[in-house]
């Protein structure tokens, strides 16, 4: 594969907006969280309302998981970085909608230009962090990116349950932060130099599917297990007798801490194999499943989550970092618009998987989450042969691929 030359030499300015521009995904989700109550009330003479509702919420994480390979494909057949300037631009225009809509259908077709919006920003960001950055660097900042990307969802749940106090429309201003890094990514990012046309679409004849597919499977599974604590822990808190809307958020911001920990630990461990990697990571996020199925109390609940997200912390760096030691430069957007996609589905699916098991009966939840669990932990083994499913190398500096 010929030398690729990626221009000036990136540094913190750029690793700065790359990250920042990552958490842009997560506003869509914990902003809307704490104002789905009041928009029911709202819209509560809306016909349908008690399922259009939940999809203000849902169906970004729907549209990312649909739309992220093209936007993968047009980032590595076009271009990086007006994709994602574009995509800022629609992220504002589609995220600010909410504040002067009043039909309901058009503020979840606005969720769904989000979502678009949204797929474009995810790919592009990772793409350029995998572009900008090489070996140990890249490493790292893929793990930073899952800090602060919890970091964020910290961040503007509180922004949005103090914005949200007089009016559930006023968190939606927040999505004019994609207005703020347009200019910014206009000045500071650059398109990296991808050699002749005509190699790039040899390059990308090869795509590797048969070293992706498995890794894009677990993915999928990461994406189920990442939403499960937030989607399910306050319902589980309740049938303990824990309401107070304090002691959730609490035990919500304790796993999101325990991600931070999980995340910043693989900056230490990313030298070790990485499938005993995520063979601890999803032997960890199942071992949290089954403690939360078995609590009888919120400290043993905490302890739960705090473990389960320990282990999620560690699994989406240590996926992505393997997905992009498999491809070159020509295809690293189409391997994390896959990865962005399976990610998303897999956040989409995890309160219909929980759905499916306990057939809508909310006592057996704890039972749900058990067998949750326990398919974790059977993946966690599993793990140990995915190198032998695709080919793939266990270290994330063994491939030529990466560099």
């Amino acid at each position: 594969m010929p030398r690729v030359s990626f221009g000036p030499t990136a540094s913190w300015p750029q690793a700065s907006l790359l990250l920042f521009g990552s958490c842009l995904s997560v506003l869509a989700a914990v902003l809307v969280a704490p104002l789905l109550p009041a928009m029911q009330a709202h819209f509560a003479d809306t016909p349908g309302s008690t399922v259009l509702v939940p999809l203000v919420i849902a169906l970004p994480a729907l549209m990312v998981g649909l739309l992220a390979p093209f936007a993968g494909i047009i980032a590595d057949r076009m271009a990086r970085k007006p994709l994602l300037l574009i995509s800022l631009v629609l992220y504002s225009l589609f995220g600010l909608m909410p504040l002067w809509l009043d039909s309901l259908y058009l503020i979840v077709a606005s969720r769904a230009g989000i979502g678009l919006a949204e797929a474009g920003i995810m790919t592009c960001c990772t793409t350029l962090i995998g572009d900008y950055y090489n070996g140990v660097r890249r490493q790292r900042l893929l793990a930073l990116q899952m800090v602060a990307t919890s970091l964020s969802a910290v961040v503007f749940i509180t922004l949005s349950g103090f914005l949200g106090g007089d009016s559930w429309r006023m968190p939606f201003a927040l999505y004019a932060v994609g207005l703020v890094l347009l200019p910014l990514m206009a000045w500071l990012l650059w398109e990296p130099d991808r050699g002749a046309h005509a190699e790039r679409v040899a390059e990308v004849r090869a795509f590797p599917w048969k070293a992706l597919l498995p890794l894009y499977t677990l993915t999928l599974l990461a994406g189920i297990s990442l939403l499960m604590v937030p989607s399910q822990a306050g319902y589980l808190l309740g049938q303990l007798g824990v309401e107070a809307p304090q002691l959730i958020g609490m035990t919500m911001g304790a796993n999101q801490l325990a991600v931070v920990a999980g995340a910043l630990s693989f900056r230490v461990l990313a030298r070790h194999r990485l499938d005993w990697l995520l063979l601890a990571a999803f032997a960890l996020t199942g071992a949290g499943a089954l403690l939360m199925a078995v609590a009888s109390t919120h400290e043993a609940v905490i302890i739960a989550v705090v473990v389960n997200g320990l282990g999620l912390g560690l699994m989406l760096p240590t996926l992505i970092t393997w997905i992009m030691a498999q491809v070159g430069v020509h295809l690293r957007g189409r391997a994390t618009g896959g990865f962005n996609s399976a990610m998303f589905s897999g956040q989409f699916l995890s309160p219909l998987v929980i759905l499916a098991v306990t057939g809508g009966v909310l006592t057996s939840l704890p039972a749900a989450i058990a067998v949750v669990g326990c398919v974790q932990l059977l993946i966690a083994l599993a793990c140990l042969g995915v190198p032998k499913l695709g080919g793939l190398q266990a270290r994330a500096g063994a491939s030529g691929a990466a560099h």
